[in-house]
């Protein structure tokens, strides 16, 4: 198989922009990993026009599927999550061409999980957490229950997949499996609002009591990402912080999550005069408290 394929990856590992070459196969009971592809060749170079060029190929009455990514794509990708399988490829896939061990060393750093990386994975799965779970909240107070429900099964696993990183690992394509072992009480929630013979409206009116704790007791170290960069200054803007490289990965669910940790007094709000009377420009800044732990 490789033999065939060898051709097409051979041409681009010979090019001073090539990174590394990686070959994944398909496994029987995987077939998601490989999009169903027989085989998928991923190739990361240091820069491209297309951040992502992708290609398809048939050969011996089977399929193939080549990837081209840029490193900051690929980083992106381990950063945000949002391609789980990413991880699976970089973890098991059959290394063909590395420059420099740049692949062996994107390994080494998904097995360490730096803290600045986990602080920042943190913050963007605690964002999609409060996300879900008040949404979740607002349609359960108006009687929505079924989409209740589906919010509260995303929060759940957002939930999950920030316990996972707590722990010093990157939250895989089973998620589930990790977090049985690693935080076995949010395995059993989750277990419970599944298969419980309540009534949809029971289950879920127990799981906000149950996930109230364990969100509060997870919040001042999720959102240290967050507290770091408001240090940096007395007191931001909303439109300063949208701005700032260091937040913008957190994208549409900043606004939500920040009012979330206004509540929780965990973000000040200082109000500071404006032309009008009665009308304030409104400003954040970190608790003095909450400096002394930060």
């Amino acid at each position: 198989m490789e033999d065939i394929l060898r051709p097409i990856y051979q041409e681009r590992a010979s090019q001073a922009n090539t990174l590394g070459v990686l070959m994944i196969e398909k496994k029987q009971k995987e077939m998601t990993v490989t999009d169903t592809f027989d085989s998928v060749m991923l190739i990361v170079v240091h820069e491209a026009k297309q951040p992502v060029f992708v290609k398809h190929y048939t050969y011996l009455g089977k399929k193939a599927a080549l990837h081209i990514v840029t490193e900051s794509q690929l980083k992106k990708w381990i950063l945000l999550g949002n391609n789980k399988k990413i991880f699976e490829w970089i973890y098991n896939g059959r290394v063909l061409f590395d420059r420099n061990e740049f692949v062996d060393q994107l390994k080494m750093e998904l097995k360490e999980f730096p803290i600045a990386q986990r602080k920042q994975k943190m913050g963007l799965e605690f964002a999609k957490l409060i996300r879900r779970y008040m949404d979740g909240k607002a349609f359960f107070e108006n009687k929505h229950y079924l989409d209740a429900y589906n919010d509260i099964v995303h929060s759940l696993h957002h939930l999950a997949r920030l316990a996972v990183i707590e722990n010093g690992f990157h939250p895989e394509v089973t998620v589930w499996s990790q977090v049985k072992q690693i935080e076995p009480e949010i395995y059993k929630l989750y277990v419970e609002l599944v298969n419980s013979e309540e009534t949809i409206e029971k289950r879920l009116e127990l799981l906000f009591l149950a996930s109230e704790f364990l969100i509060h007791s997870r919040t001042e170290k999720s959102i240290q990402h967050i507290t770091d960069v408001l240090l940096q200054k007395e007191h931001w803007s909303f439109n300063e912080l949208m701005e700032n490289e260091e937040l913008s990965i957190y994208s549409v669910d900043f606004g939500m999550l920040f009012e979330y940790l206004i509540e929780k007094n965990k973000v000040e709000v200082v109000n500071i005069e404006t032309k009008s009377p009665s009308i304030f420009h409104r400003y954040y800044k970190v608790p003095e408290k909450n400096k002394q732990n930060s």
